[in-house]
């Protein structure tokens, strides 16, 4: 691969404000891969990730872009994306949050990050790991378990890996078995994507069995329409049986009916389908443009 000859840091990292973050952000993400910093002074482990991330994306070669947001300052975007803790790190490409991660990880974690974003070429493990996945699309899901076992065998601390066992455990309705999974993740790598797309997948999954016939919330949506318990309820039993469009549309409808029902519940539900559902998943990219549209419009 020709390296791209190197950008200034005037170029490649910048702060930025509400105001300026479409410019900054969702404008500029149309041409290279952008990444959101979200973090405050007064936070330990983003001052041991400034270094990190800064380093990385220079190495990049302008590949991708930095851009920092102080959430004391400039508190409104990281609200409306959900972030809880930081730092959180968010990376936009064509105008869409596309993954991320929180906490300080540690400077080949970053890097990885990076080149799996601008589509690096994979290894023998993401070899593996890309066919385990295809099996567990599949159906096969013994087959995709080994191959994830075999991984694991090779790099005991594989997220990845354990993450995607952790999944398949939920699919199973073998609540207990994802649980297991993910706490033997190390507490460094917690905030991985795929680990915080596992633990997403397995709320949803348990908060879904509590659910009965959906039929019933259907006829309380079609007497009341403002009835947004019924509707979001309806949404969580949607996505237990897969239908994610229908889900996301019923949760869309509250937030446009009503943005601050229950402390902003639809627009964080939302948030929770597209990490349990991961960034690439058509009902994901659908989601979120469709939310970005109420959000930035």
């Amino acid at each position: 691969m020709l390296a791209e000859a190197p950008k200034s840091a005037d170029n490649l990292i910048k702060d930025t404000t509400t105001s300026a973050f479409r410019q900054d952000v969702i404008a500029e993400s149309m041409k290279q891969p952008v990444l959101v910093d979200f973090w405050a002074p007064w936070c330990g482990p983003c001052k041991q990730l400034t270094p990190v991330i800064e380093k990385a994306v220079k190495a990049a070669g302008g590949k991708v872009k930095l851009v920092k947001m102080n959430i004391d300052e400039h508190p409104q975007i990281a609200g409306q994306l959900g972030i809880q803790s930081i730092p959180a790190v968010y990376a936009f490409d064509r105008g869409q949050p596309v993954d991320g991660f929180m906490g300080a990880l540690p400077e080949s974690q970053v890097k990885a990050f990076i080149e799996r974003l601008v589509g690096a070429g994979g290894s023998g493990t993401d070899e593996l790991l890309a066919e385990a996945a295809e099996r567990a699309k599949e159906g096969d899901v013994a087959g995709a378990a080994e191959l994830y076992a075999g991984v694991l065998a090779e790099d005991p601390e594989n997220v990845t890996a354990m993450a995607a066992l952790a999944r398949l455990h939920v699919d199973l309705k073998d609540f207990e078995g994802a649980r297991r999974f993910l706490d033997m993740v190390p507490a460094n790598k917690a905030g991985h994507a795929d680990v915080a797309a596992a633990r997403a997948a397995l709320e949803l999954a348990e908060q879904a069995a509590s659910l009965g016939d959906l039929g019933e919330l259907e006829q309380r949506i079609a007497a009341n329409p403002d009835d947004h318990q019924a509707r979001f309820e309806l949404a969580l039993g949607l996505n237990a049986r897969n239908r994610r469009d229908a889900a996301v549309d019923q949760l869309l409808a509250i937030f446009k009916r009503d943005r601050s029902w229950n402390d902003d519940a639809a627009r964080k539900q939302l948030v929770q389908f597209f990490e349990a559902w991961g960034p690439t998943d058509p009902a994901t990219l659908s989601g979120r443009r469709k939310l970005s549209s109420l959000l930035f419009s």
